[in-house]
């Protein structure tokens, strides 16, 4: 019986493409992941035309962003159940599909209530789309050739963001914030027709329970977690209402331990956690996902407040840092299949860090080409770890579990992000308000911000020394 062409089998596809398949299908996955970067940093160079738009304070208009990153965290939970219903090809399309779909409509909002929900649901789709890159990895690549594959999927994903501000800020100068919501339609439109004919279809599909318990009560968690860390920003330590999220956070954490251990088929099966590199690589995804974000807040800020760049000089001043990433991608990939992907994990943490560790030591006194060479030097950490740590984490896997642990990782990475920037922002706050808003006490805020980064990548270090996986014996 023959199949349509846009929907093919597995085995013709590879009859027809041979070797080069697995490449194609990891640029498509790449387009697709691209188009979902471009719409979470992209957005943050609109909030003055929104606001001007709108009439609204910056308070009510960051609810666009706020919006997009909590919905992207949640959407991740129930994307193993997804795959394992629908198959990687449907899951896919239909995430480009609704990222698409929520991006125009967003660039038609009349009100700021339905532009919010348009990147909602933008982020919902941007959470789908997420784990799919490493789980393409782990599963059309064999091991000598994934960190390959990771430093190309890694490569899209860190030149998006170098490059959004920009190609953002000229859309907005010449058509308007509503252009900042179609910047990635292009990407969908080629992952979306190229999807159609290079995915193959499911064979294999799982009709398991939905596990609604599970999900409710992670997304509880979830919720209550970031709402008690915005909630030190703007009431303290010492509220109530922070102390009762924080308590809700653990409550249904707690819960779900105890639904998980019972249930037949959880959302995430603890299971996976009895797996030592994995459950570490979760720690240290969560670390680096808080480090990462956090420095890409404070850094600008520090550069703007403490050095008095304007923004286009702190700009030009991150892009040597950037071009050193997109160069140190692809080399840091072809060295995750010649060496252990823990080692350099660990490696890339070492220099992360010490880049935090200089920045605290020089202070407001670092030299523009100190400063070039510290952001550098952190951005070549990164590169070592991008492409290694789900490597690191996932290898030992078994195929079945590489759904749920490929989530676990993304979802780890996202939480650490969200909390990282709130902390971020609350910590240099808070010691600024110790020291006072001068030269010298915002220098001492900023340091010991940095230095908090450092400890959080040290923390990091200590559970990727854990990662290191047996040799099984055949």
């Amino acid at each position: 019986m023959s199949h349509s062409p846009l929907s093919p089998s597995r085995d013709r596809l590879i009859e027809r493409f041979g070797s080069r398949y697995k490449w194609l299908v990891l640029v498509v996955v790449a387009l697709g992941t691209v188009a979902a970067v471009l719409s979470t940093t992209s957005f943050n160079v609109a909030i003055p035309a929104l606001v001007n738009h709108f009439g609204l304070g910056q308070e009510r208009v960051q609810w666009a962003i706020t919006g997009f990153m909590g919905a992207m965290t949640l959407a991740m939970l129930p994307t193993p159940w997804l795959l394992d219903r629908f198959g990687f090809r449907r899951c896919f399309l239909t995430a480009i599909l609704v990222l698409a779909g929520a991006s125009i409509a967003g660039s038609l909002s009349g009100s700021f209530s339905f532009l919010v929900f348009a990147r909602i649901v933008q982020g919902a789709a941007a959470g789908l789309l997420q784990p799919l890159g490493a789980l393409a990895v782990m599963r059309l690549f064999p091991a000598d050739s994934q960190g390959r594959a990771s430093g190309l999927l890694s490569f899209g994903i860190v030149l998006a963001p170098a490059v959004a501000p920009a190609l953002g800020g000229m859309l907005l100068d010449h058509f308007g914030w509503q252009a900042i919501f179609l910047i990635n339609l292009p990407f969908c439109l080629v992952a979306g027709i190229a999807g159609l004919f290079l995915m193959p279809r499911a064979t294999e599909l799982k009709f398991g329970v939905f596990d609604w318990f599970g999900v409710a009560v992670l997304s509880l968690a979830t919720v209550c977690t970031v709402e008690g860390v915005a909630s030190l920003h703007h009431s303290g330590l010492s509220n109530p209402w922070t102390g009762l999220q924080f308590a809700i956070a653990l409550f249904a954490l707690a819960l779900f331990v105890r639904h998980a251990r019972r249930s037949k088929n959880p959302i995430v099966s603890l299971a996976l956690f009895a797996d030592r590199p994995f459950a570490m690589g979760s720690l240290v995804s969560f670390a680096y996902g808080f480090g990462l974000y956090a420095s890409t807040y404070l850094i600008p800020v520090f550069l703007q407040s403490a050095l008095g760049f304007s923004a286009t000089h702190a700009g030009l001043a991150l892009l040597p840092a950037g071009i050193a990433l997109a160069i140190c991608i692809p080399l840091a990939g072809r060295l995750a299949d010649r060496h252990q992907p823990q080692a350099l994990t660990m490696g890339g943490l070492v220099l992360f860090g010490i880049s935090f560790v200089l920045f605290a030591l020089f202070g407001t006194h670092i030299s523009y080409l100190e400063l070039v060479a510290v952001t550098v030097l952190g951005r070549v950490g990164l590169a070592l770890i991008l492409p290694s740590l789900s490597l690191a984490a996932l290898r030992g896997m078994e195929v079945h579990q590489l759904g749920q642990s490929s989530m676990v990782i993304s979802y780890a990475r996202q939480l650490g992000g969200v909390i990282g920037v709130a902390i971020a922002a609350v910590f240099v706050e808070w010691r600024q308000s110790v020291y006072g808003v001068t030269e010298s006490g915002i220098a001492r805020a900023f340091s010991q911000s940095f230095l908090l980064l450092a400890i959080t990548f040290a923390l990091a270090l200590a559970a990727a020394s854990l990662m290191k996986r047996r040799e099984k014996n055949h």
